[in-house]
């Protein structure tokens, strides 16, 4: 970590106590020093396929769902039936483990559908939209002016609470166990992720009121992290009430987890609130509109697109009315989110709840002649394998292919090539599977979240499947000590 001094206004002095910044005075001058992490170990894949910064309205969907298998950890009770009409806001389901967080419609319209699957388990609720848009009115007015019970009962009525999650164990937030401290990530390093600089660009108003909101429900800080080396946004440097961290580096420098790691990490016994830039808009709206608010924009990307850019839609939109998508090669694998963290949907199916991009890549379901033996001017590899290595700058038609069956678990080096965490994640991994709770513990599973070990599994020789290892190991320990 190191610390960068660049000058401020005197006007603005009353912002930097505010986001409880290091500071000192030379002349009439307030100089202010940003804290800048550099993260070393990761990697960047050169994925084809980035989206356009133009934004434009998608056609309102054929349906729209909210899906009980988006929020981990969800006992979900059905309040609703076929054939209801509801507004947007209006409660659906809510959780039985904590009945005040309630999951509210994103539009209003008719319940057309509620999907089951074995032993009767809530999959879905469908909704067909109509072109009204009606809206449950909740209270405006500026948070500063509200109790902290105020805003969060605000949040919970409204449905828009289970955008804030808490570490460990990447569950909702329990509004009754408040945090040590929240954090937002203005930046995303995945794989043609979206760029939230464009995403909140006009909405500056919103964003602040957000962030007043989040001020209000934690006695500790509010940590934005913005990317350092580029321009970022004025409606993230503008911010008050909020610490403002600079983060530089390869990807996972954009995962909470990692940011997380470097400026608070997580004890036993201590939990943080997180969120996405995106949904502090939606927190901000629910005050300004008095209503929830689910519009977002969302980035369509991958090699598989022939019109790639930003989509405004509402949230649990079906992809069905989507822009028209490449076949013409083989078939197109549908993935709600990015494409080493995000999970598969069909041509049919909804955005998840969290998710700000929609990636479609080829499937790799065919076999290759000769396989690794190529030269492999258009693959690539993190072993740097193939003569692509010699290509700096190229990007890649990546496809599903795992290149190979899984194998026996061997110690590489690689995991700790792109882990960047004051953990060791192999022998964190191993601890999972033998279920050795204590050494888990030591080795810090409470600091983690499968997206965390995306790249390992990217880069992973054993072909192992570290994301779903991990959830396991979360939800083992959760079980164990709640």
């Amino acid at each position: 970590m190191t610390d960068v001094p660049h000058n401020l206004s005197v006007r603005d002095f009353a912002a930097c106590f505010n986001n409880n910044t290091p500071w000192y005075f030379t002349g009439l001058e307030l100089v202010v020093m940003q804290k800048i992490i550099s993260i070393k170990k990761g990697l960047n894949i050169p994925l084809e396929g980035e989206a356009e910064k133009i934004s434009v309205s998608a056609l309102l969907a054929e349906s729209y769902a909210l899906n009980p298998s988006d929020f981990y950890g969800l006992t979900p009770k059905l309040l609703v039936k076929e054939g209801d009409k509801v507004l947007a806001g209006t409660p659906l389901f809510y959780d039985k483990e904590q009945p005040k967080i309630l999951f509210t419609a994103p539009v209003s319209g008719e319940v057309i559908e509620i999907k089951r699957g074995e032993k009767r388990k809530l999959l879905s609720v469908v909704i067909l939209p109509d072109k009204e848009n009606r809206h449950v009115e909740f209270r405006k007015g500026n948070p500063v002016q509200f109790t902290t019970d105020e805003i969060i009962n605000q949040l919970l009525e409204s449905g828009i609470w289970p955008v804030i999650r808490q570490r460990p164990y990447s569950v909702i937030a329990d509004p009754g166990s408040p945090p040590k401290a929240i954090f937002i990530s203005a930046f995303d390093t995945n794989p043609l992720a979206p760029d939230y600089d464009f995403i909140v660009h006009g909405h500056g108003e919103e964003f602040q009121v957000g962030i007043d909101a989040l001020a209000k429900i934690v006695s500790g800080k509010v940590h934005l992290n913005i990317p350092h080396g580029s321009t970022p946004s004025k409606v993230f440097t503008k911010t008050t009430g909020a610490q403002i961290n600079f983060f530089s580096g390869p990807h996972p420098a954009g995962n909470v987890g990692v940011q997380i790691n470097h400026i608070d990490p997580i004890n036993k016994g201590e939990k943080v609130w997180y969120l996405s830039a995106q949904h502090v808009l939606t927190i901000g709206r629910l005050f300004l509109e008095g209503r929830y608010n689910s519009s977002k924009l969302i980035a369509l990307t991958g090699p598989s697109v022939k019109n790639r850019k930003y989509f405004k839609i509402f949230s649990g939109a079906c992809i069905r009315n989507l822009p028209e998508l490449d076949r013409s090669s083989f078939e197109v694998r549908f993935i709600s989110g990015n494409a080493l963290t995000g999970h598969t949907v069909t041509p049919g199916g909804w955005i998840g709840f969290y998710d700000d991009q929609l990636t479609l890549v080829p499937e790799g379901d065919r076999q290759e002649f000769m396989g690794w033996m190529m030269p492999g001017f258009d693959k690539f590899s993190f072993s740097k394998t193939f003569f692509s290595s010699l290509l700096p700058g190229k990007k890649y038609k990546l496809d599903t292919n795992t290149h190979g069956e899984d194998r026996p678990f061997v110690v590489t080096g690689q995991y700790e090539d792109v882990f960047p965490m004051d953990i060791y994640p192999q022998h964190l991994i191993k601890a999972i599977l033998i279920k050795d709770l204590e050494l888990m513990e030591n080795l810090g599973i409470y600091e983690v979240d499968p997206e965390d070990f995306a790249l390992c599994e990217f880069a992973c020789t054993s072909k192992m499947n570290l994301q779903k290892i991990v959830r396991e190991g979360l939800d083992y320990v959760r079980k164990e000590c709640g």
